[in-house]
């Protein structure tokens, strides 16, 4: 013990004379884990300790303040001194030192209850509860003796008063109500003797009403806050007076209502009108007409409520929420003779506009558009006539108007739509210039545009270029009009601004994505309607800028295939001179077309097949229009050249493969035609180095072509030109920036069914080591594509690699057996789902050819 007094001592000087953060919270934990280690009953006899300790405690109270140490560390340091405390306590303590006890345990229980830590609370409570009772005990003995104990007993019952709501609280913070509620009856029983006490008491059974209905315990909460209006009532004197009186009795009605309208409806009718008599407010009146509503009172009733809100000093948005109260209880009629009430109780209010927006939102809601519209006109002549509508309700009332629009567009009722628009723009004054008042004259247009009212059109839109001049919206809407009057340049003068607005850096995120998204998908649509009235012209333009704008490599093919067609259509009816530009047009298409079916062909998400469909397509009219021009060279070599480099993308079987070869000698054939009209010498090498390397591909091509021509044709007769033919091949199929697995695995297949033995007499050791390499190329193309790498094609590997052992084994080459069956073995691993079926029998042959191998070994050595 004397150890333990020591090194208590030592911590409890370094913690005080700390002075980083890490420190402070080390000794803490320090000093906390040695308290606790110690057993309850044991005791401390050093006097320098307990010095220690009421210094300690002082030490926490000067750190409250600030953030020095938090709430938990604080909890901690109380809790040590409180223990130590104890722990030093002599067999007769005196008066002193057992209040003392009491106010260093009541206010370590209270710190951990604040820290959400009830059960560590209960011990320094119990034990504050013990030394108040033993005082309690020595004061009632002084006064048997004659002294006057009166104050200082009293103020031991106050303590255990506060002492027995935390613990209450403690009890109940743990789910232990009956403990809860025992701890209280104590403290009710003691208000006799301390009726000052009474507010006190009646406000921490309120809290714990309000603790037990956010935890959704409405009985529980029915409890506690019946208990808190019954404790005020105790002692009126020294509650907590009339209008927290009515609080509580309005949250207990609410309880009431929640908990079983239709069962409780009187007991909730009782409480509000308890509340309502002790200090009448709106809430309580409010609630009182919501407890009527929901137990379905007749409408006489619920009037008398509401004449008694309007009598009371209700504030106009609590009327307001009366009227949505009784709508949403379909008490339709009421709600509307009320409001009517409200706006005459309220007609010198500047907050009148509420009111007035909710009447002309129910009689929408109603159908009543003609009243609606007979008060939206009221609102507009009191607008102008000082009577504003303050910048909430206006906007409130501007989307009102705007939704009533947008449902009167969807039914094709435009006159309607623009009679609610025009509405909106009467609020707005002459000159003024705001972004909604731009989508506004943006509504109206298209209103108009609908109705073949395009001089009004063009008016509203004119308002709106001004309002919004960067409005990919606004100049959209030039676009409609400039179409449907067939103004060609207009027309291609807003696609123009539509496709630089989208590509222009704004800064705000939701500008942006409207840029980037909104403008694409506008641009389409300017297509659509441009076909739609025959101006093709136009469509090109929109169809051009939409490729531009758009980050979506599929919608940009699809738009690709559009401007080829519309070009193809025009080129039949074209003359010569316009021909050429036409082709020009066509050329630049399909450049546009290779650069992003290379982008799809590794974008995400897209397949193989996708991906060759959409070159192929392209690469058809890059032949057929290279056919063409037989007039220009220059022009049939750039299309041809755009055929050959559409097809490397395409699926690389043998159609294809021809399809090159052919296009890189029409190339070639170009570039001689081009070299012979050139007059330069430069530019003559230039052309003719690019047609020999348009050669040298092309009979790359052809070999392959030849190669696999001849292993195709069974029985090879020509087994050594065959492979060779088969390894180029292989070769070509790797060199893509992605390897054709198809095609590599193929001609891996031809390979080795070609030169592995199938009988004892034809087993030769050269061979063997020439296939062995054939299977590590198919090794390193498996790992590589384990996914994507045939099933089936892999048990043939494993199974030819594993006869082959088999068939050494039996001829007595161990070595040779193991390292082939060695061989069959590793491509278990890449085998999948026949993986199970495959491995035990194969693994007990393999164990076999090691032991026979094993035993070899052993014969060797004993015969040398």
């Amino acid at each position: 013990m004397e150890q333990f007094s020591i090194t208590v001592k030592d911590l409890l000087e370094k913690l005080l004379h700390s002075q980083s953060h890490e420190s402070v919270s080390e000794f803490i934990e320090k000093l906390f884990d040695k308290v606790e280690s110690l057993e309850q009953h044991t005791k401390i006899q050093d006097s320098q300790v307990e010095e220690y300790v009421l210094q300690l405690w002082n030490w926490a109270v000067t750190k409250n303040v600030g953030s020095a140490i938090n709430e938990q560390q604080r909890a901690k340091v109380r809790h040590i001194a409180c223990r130590l405390l104890y722990l030093c306590e002599p067999e007769n303590p005196s008066e002193k030192a057992i209040r003392k006890q009491i106010l260093m345990a009541s206010k370590t229980g209270k710190t951990w209850l604040e820290c959400k830590n009830p059960k560590l609370a209960d011990d320094f409570l119990s034990q504050a509860v013990t030394s108040l009772e033993t005082l309690y005990c020595r004061l009632i003995s002084q006064r048997n003796e004659g002294a006057d104990t009166n104050l200082p007993k009293a103020d031991a019952e106050k303590d255990l008063l506060r002492v027995l709501s935390y613990k209450a609280e403690s009890a109940l913070a743990q789910e232990n109500q009956q403990e809860a509620v025992s701890c209280v009856d104590r403290c009710k029983e003691m208000l006799l003797r301390l009726p000052k006490q009474t507010g006190y008491l009646s406000l921490i059974c309120y809290k714990f009403g309000v603790d037990t209905y956010n935890k959704k315990k409405l009985e529980d909460s029915s409890f506690w806050l019946s208990q808190s209006y019954d404790i005020g009532k105790m002692n009126p004197k020294y509650s907590q007076g009339p209008e927290m009186q009515a609080k509580v009795l309005r949250l207990l009605a609410r309880v009431y209502l929640e908990l079983d309208c239709q069962k409780y409806q009187d007991k909730a009718l009782h409480a509000v009108s308890l509340a309502n008599k002790e200090y009448l407010q709106p809430a309580g009146i409010y609630l009182k007409i919501r407890i009527l509503l929901k137990s379905g009172t007749p409408d006489e009733v619920v009037k008398s409520g509401l004449k008694e809100l309007l009598d009371s000093e209700v504030q106009l948005d609590v009327c307001l929420s009366t009227v949505k109260l009784l709508t949403a209880e379909d008490r339709e009629t009421l709600a509307f003779d009320f409001l009517n009430m409200v706006c005459q109780h309220f007609e010198s209010s500047p907050e009148l506009g509420s009111a007035l927006l909710l009447q002309i939102e129910l009689l929408m809601m109603r159908g009543k558009e003609l009243l609606a519209k007979q008060k939206i006109e009221d609102a507009i002549t009191g607008h102008y006539a000082g009577r504003q509508l303050s910048p909430h309700n206006l906007t409130s009332l501007h989307l009102l108007l705007w939704d009533k629009a947008a449902k009167s567009i969807e039914a094709k009722n435009y006159y309607e739509a623009l009679q609610w628009y025009n509405y909106s723009l009467s609020f707005y004054k002459a000159g003024e210039l705001d972004q909604n008042l731009a989508k506004l004259q943006r509504n109206r247009a298209s209103c108009f545009y609908y109705l073949r009212q395009l001089d009004k059109a063009k008016e509203a839109i004119s308002e709106a270029l001004k309002c919004d001049p960067n409005s990919i919206f606004t100049h959209f809407s030039v676009y409609k009009i400039a179409v449907l009057e067939k103004n060609i340049e207009k027309a291609t003068e807003a696609i123009g601004e539509i496709g630089a607005l989208a590509q222009m850096p704004v800064p705000s995120e939701d500008r942006l994505f409207v840029s980037e998204n909104a403008a694409a998908n506008l641009l389409s649509l300017a297509a659509q309607i441009a076909l739609d009235n025959e101006q093709q012209d136009t469509a090109m333009k929109a169809l051009e800028r939409f490729c531009e704008v758009s980050h979506d490599v599929v919608q940009v093919l699809t738009a690709l295939r559009c401007l080829v067609r519309l070009v193809l259509s025009t080129m039949e009816n074209a003359y010569e001179e316009n021909r050429d530009v036409c082709l020009e047009a066509l050329l630049l298409y399909l450049k546009m077309a290779l650069k992003n079916v290379s982008r799809l062909k590794i974008a995400p998400g897209q397949g193989e097949d996708h991906c060759s469909d959409e070159a192929n397509w392209f690469r058809r009219i890059a032949w057929n229009t290279a056919l063409q021009c037989k007039s220009s060279s220059v022009r049939m070599r750039d299309f041809f050249l755009l055929c050959y480099q559409l097809s490397q993308l395409c699926v690389q079987d043998r159609g294809v493969l021809m399809g090159q070869k052919t296009c890189l000698l029409m190339v070639a054939a170009a570039c001689l035609d081009i070299c012979c009209m050139t007059p330069q010498t430069e530019q003559q090498t230039e052309i003719l180095t690019q047609a020999l390397e348009h050669i040298q591909i092309c009979r790359e091509i052809w070999r392959a072509l030849k190669a696999s021509a001849l292993a195709m044709k069974p029985p090879a007769h020509f087994p050594v030109v065959c492979k060779k033919a088969l390894t180029i091949a292989l070769s070509l199929h790797k060199r893509g920036p992605q390897a054709d697995l198809a095609r590599c695995c193929y001609c891996l297949h031809t390979l080795i069914q070609l030169s592995l033995p199938s009988g004892v007499c034809e087993v030769d050791h050269r061979i063997l080591e020439e296939v062995w390499g054939y299977y590590e190329e198919a090794l390193s193309i498996i790992s590589a594509a384990s996914e994507d790498f045939p099933e089936l094609e892999i048990l043939w590997l494993l199974t030819r690699a594993w006869n082959t052992g088999i068939l050494l084994y039996s001829l007595s080459q161990y070595p040779e057996a193991e390292k082939w069956c060695g061989l069959g073995i590793s491509f278990l691993q890449h085998l999948g789902s026949m993986q199970d079926s495959y491995q035990t029998q194969m693994s007990v042959l393999y164990s076999e050819v090691l032991d026979r191998l094993d035993k070899t070994k052993k014969n060797l050595i004993m015969e040398e």
